[in-house]
């Protein structure tokens, strides 16, 4: 993602509002018919609503009037992603977020070159499948001092796309919308980036608000849109796209030639088709690292012993967990993913009784996101591992733990190059 763009004027107007309504689910048609005798009812109860209301708006009239300010505001309530510490924002700071309704798994992740229009959203709201979708801003940025892919959203309508513990946090949400930037747990607790801290930015500082995983891979950081103008983010260059019922793979297809050149899309929590789901993968002979490989990439990942540790780093002389097992690698001549869901699905997963050296061992310790998978190291052999632990720590062997353990994989240089 390219942070050198700069924010400009969105596309054409919808009504009621400039630029694209961020809440883009009037694209997304609902295939039921409508019987409008039945109908009647619902106008008659509607048209007495009505006259309710007239009657409310009269009595609250002398409330309408008073100014903003002394309005009474809802205080968000604490959270585990925003803990014993929050200092609550003043209320004046932000429009209240709208309460969380449905949630929506994204499947998809569009980045494009120029904004979204308002032909080409439809084009991809009336691809069969599509449930729902939503608009962001895309970009790399620098925090404090390091590359954070970073999105520029709605907190509103956005929350309903991030896993159930990070969207219901209104306390979270609220924060962003008062100008904080929510980082992934990673990256905060692995990062240094401890929570109510202000840490440089590309405008000024900015105040670490949450904790929260979005869900979206290698997206770490979330700010509101007024913040991400004010950092130069590109408008309107991303859109999250929700399919539960289709193939995300013949979906992504379809997109890309609706789409102009350049666009990429990813899948998040891709749909498989059916029959794929219920095939039990074969691993033949050949499919995993020779025994010089396994060696080379032990060698090379011990040669880097009492190292630092840092967030986003791959090497030659600083890492992170992640870095570490991709660079290691790379010296046997075999091409991994960069990030730890994806090293993930690089391999059968094997018992960790059965664990030889060159396995990899995951762990999922990320509260805000339970399921997600949030640190490696390479199995060393007899109960020990070599990682890169976290901020302030160096690359080190040290006993394996249990303690959050989500499972062993065992690298098949094939399946590796395949994983985006």
């Amino acid at each position: 993602m390219d942070n050198d763009r700069r924010a400009h004027a969105g596309p054409a107007e919808f009504v009621h509002g400039s630029g694209i309504r961020q809440d883009l689910s009037f694209l997304v048609k609902s295939p039921r018919r409508r019987d409008t005798f039945k109908l009647v009812p619902f106008i008659v109860v509607a048209l007495v609503a009505v006259l309710t209301a007239d009657v409310l708006l009269l009595v609250q009239s002398g409330e309408r009037l008073r100014p903003a300010a002394t309005r009474p505001q809802p205080t968000p309530k604490p959270s585990l992603m925003a803990q014993h510490q929050q200092q609550q924002r003043p209320a004046e700071t932000a429009e209240p977020v709208a309460p969380l309704k449905k949630l929506h798994k994204p499947h998809l992740f569009v980045l494009t070159r120029k904004p979204f229009t308002n032909e080409l959203l439809q084009k991809v709201a009336k691809l069969r499948g599509v449930r729902a979708l939503e608009l962001a801003d895309a970009a790399s940025i620098t925090l404090d001092g390091k590359r954070v892919q970073t999105l520029a959203v709605n907190p509103s309508t956005f929350r309903a796309y991030t896993p159930k513990v990070t969207a219901s946090s209104d306390a979270l949400w609220q924060n962003v919308a008062a100008g904080d930037v929510a980082v992934s747990f990673v990256l905060g607790n692995d990062g240094g980036l401890s929570l109510h801290r202000k840490v440089a930015g590309p405008a000024g500082p900015l105040r670490i608000g949450a904790y929260a995983t979005t869900g979206f891979g290698a997206v770490d950081a979330v700010v509101s849109k007024d913040v991400g103008r004010t950092l130069g983010l590109p408008h309107d260059n991303a859109l999250i796209v929700s399919a539960p019922d289709v193939d995300s793979e013949a979906l992504r297809k379809k997109i890309l030639r609706a789409l102009p050149k350049g666009t990429q899309v990813a899948p998040v929590n891709p749909v498989l088709p059916q029959p794929q789901q219920k095939v039990v993968q074969n691993w033949p002979a050949g499919s995993f690292m020779t025994a010089d490989q396994i060696t080379v990439a032990l060698k090379a990942a011990a040669s880097k012993l009492g190292r630092p540790y840092v967030w986003g780093a791959e090497g030659p002389d600083t890492f992170d967990c992640s870095g570490l097992v991709q660079w290691a690698f790379a010296q046997a001549g075999v091409r991994m993913p960069r990030v730890t869901h994806q090293q993930w699905v690089t391999g059968p997963q094997v018992p960790l009784s059965q664990a030889q050296p060159g396995d990899l061992i995951f762990w999922r310790l990320d509260p805000t996101n339970p399921g997600y998978i949030s640190h490696v190291a390479i199995y060393w052999g007899d109960g020990k591992m070599i990682q890169a632990p976290r901020t302030g720590d160096v690359i080190k062997i040290s006993p394996v733990h249990t303690r959050g353990f989500a499972g062993v994989v065992r690298v098949s240089p094939i399946a590796a190059a395949k994983v985006r």
